[in-house]
């Protein structure tokens, strides 16, 4: 089976644009729930609604594709599984390195779903001699010091850091330096890394913290609402100015994603 050290998905090759590549897995979730189900077809507006998106918007995703579905009968819920799983690379192995297995690393250790999506838990790395030799999911955990080793030898593209913030890069230089050139990071820092490696962050706290702010803002207009009280009107927008260091929108107009620092 091929390993993600020598095949790379086709999407860049291909021109699809970054906005839309972000949203196939939404679309392979709400297909997958279909196949589950024995549907075999489709419409576009029941499956953008599935995934979160609109009609016209998927629809032209998908012709970055090749794929615009048959009048009056839609798409047919399979083909677009295995056309979406072999544009995100999830039809060949994936080997995964987790760096950090303190409880996060040890949940996504433990996570069920890589396996049924393309990855492969290949290897469980940590600093802490206390860790090394213990099984998490079954998996030996071996130590930082043959990081390098661990990563050639099951040829590893892809690492997870689950470290504490203040050795994250360390251990992302390393994995760079040994040949990883994808990361997802989920140590609540900001990594540095080379071009030609992608870095994916994600940050529990930062959404958790966005998610309180609309909880605020919920219970301020429930307040309002209860207490009569009528808003104010919302002031006039400015007119709008291009600057030189405005951020463009990316392709579809959407606006590039920026993850939280």
């Amino acid at each position: 089976m091929a390993t993600g050290r020598t095949h790379r998905p086709a999407t860049r090759s291909r021109g699809i644009p970054e906005a839309t590549v972000a949203r196939l897995p939404l679309y392979l979730r709400a297909l997958t729930a279909l196949s589950e189900r024995s549907v075999p077809t489709v419409s576009s507006e029941e499956l953008a609604a599935a995934a979160g998106v609109n009609s016209a918007k998927l629809r032209k995703d998908f012709s970055y594709l090749g794929s615009y579905g048959t009048r009056g009968v839609g798409y047919d819920v399979e083909y677009l599984v295995y056309q979406i799983s072999r544009e995100l690379g999830l039809t060949q192995d994936w080997p995964v390195v987790i760096v950090g297995i303190g409880n996060l690393g040890a949940a996504l250790a433990n996570y069920g779903g890589f396996a049924s999506r393309g990855f492969r838990v290949a290897a469980l790395i940590d600093a802490d001699p206390e860790m090394t030799g213990r099984q998490v999911a079954g998996i030996p955990v071996q130590h930082s010091d043959d990081l390098e080793k661990i990563i050639s030898d099951n040829g590893v593209s892809i690492g997870v850091i689950t470290t504490p913030p203040g050795v994250a890069q360390q251990v992302c230089e390393r994995l760079v330096a040994a040949g990883v050139t994808s990361i997802l990071n989920f140590a609540p820092t900001v990594l540095s890394v080379p071009d030609g490696v992608d870095v994916r962050k994600v940050d529990l706290s930062i959404e958790l913290q966005i998610l309180a702010f609309h909880e605020q803002r919920k219970a301020g207009e429930e307040a309002a609402a209860h207490d009569g009280a009528v808003p104010a009107p919302a002031p006039a927008p400015a007119p709008a100015v291009r600057r030189a260091d405005a951020t463009d929108q990316g392709p579809d107009g959407d606006v590039p994603a920026v993850m939280p620092a």
